[in-house]
Parts: C-alpha cells; structure tokens; sequence
C-alpha cells in the first residue's frame, strides 16, 4: 500500500447536493432556504454567536470578575535568581532584562526574599521586600535609593 492508492472506505463520501436544479432533485425551488426571510435572500449571514433571535448564550451568562485598567505590573525577581547577574553588574531593570530574569525593561521591579544572596550586590531603582534587603546587606550589599 502507498499513498498514491488510498481511497476512502466504501460509503464514506458522498456526492455534493446540487442546488436549484429543479423539483426532482429535492433541492429545487428554494433550495434548502426556507420560505421568505433573511435567510433565504443572498448574501444573508448571521452574526458570530447569533442564535436565530434567542438571547445568546455570552449574553445569558453572568459577567465574572473584574479588569483593573490602571493596574501597574510589578515583575518579580527573587534573591537566588540575581546569582545569574555577572559579578561586577549592578542590580536594576536593564541588567535584569539582559539576563533573562524580566520581560521588560521599563515596568516596574520588586525583588522578593527567597534564596540566600550568592555575593554582595548594589540593587538601583527596584523595590524590596524586607527579608531580601536584609539578606543583601548580611552579603555585604548594598541598596541605593531611586
């Protein structure tokens, strides 16, 4: 058996119902369409979603939760993650997205205290939490104020 000789099983296809082809073919006259109507005229399509005038079931159901539109996104970054930083870098948003730790170099960063501080690091213009800014300055780092 190879590609070029298979066919589909025996009964499986079927040949396309022509449309308006007169009365004997059992699609003449309106052709499926119905009676009158929107959706017997052409160029009649319903709406995504559209359920022949029933309340649609995005409608039906209740909304749920809510989206803060002025919400600040805070990536997060945790003490044992900064031991892939080089050694002579300083801690802040742009060396953080060079070393792959945050997507984004511009939104706000807040580093959080799980891990133990490898070396001592100087962390510029990110927030801590205060088991981090205590594990840094114990390593011998320091925090520098934005």
């Amino acid at each position: 058996m190879s590609l070029n000789s298979l066919k589909p099983a025996e009964g499986s296809t079927h040949k396309k119902k022509r449309l308006g082809r007169g009365p004997s073919s059992g699609k003449g006259g309106t052709s499926g369409r119905g009676e009158k109507g929107y959706g017997s005229r052409s160029g009649s399509t319903s709406k995504r979603g559209f359920e022949g005038g029933q309340m649609p079931i995005h409608r039906r159901l209740p909304k749920r939760g809510f989206k803060n539109i002025w919400a600040e996104s805070i990536e997060v970054v945790n003490v044992r993650e900064l031991s892939k930083l080089p050694n002579d870098a300083i801690v802040e948003p742009a060396t953080l997205k060079q070393a792959g730790l945050i997507r984004h170099a511009n939104s706000a960063v807040k580093i959080l205290g799980t891990g133990d501080a490898a070396r001592a690091y100087e962390i510029r213009t990110c927030t801590l939490s205060a088991a981090a800014e205590k594990k840094i300055t114990e390593a011998g780092g320091k925090v520098v104020a934005a």
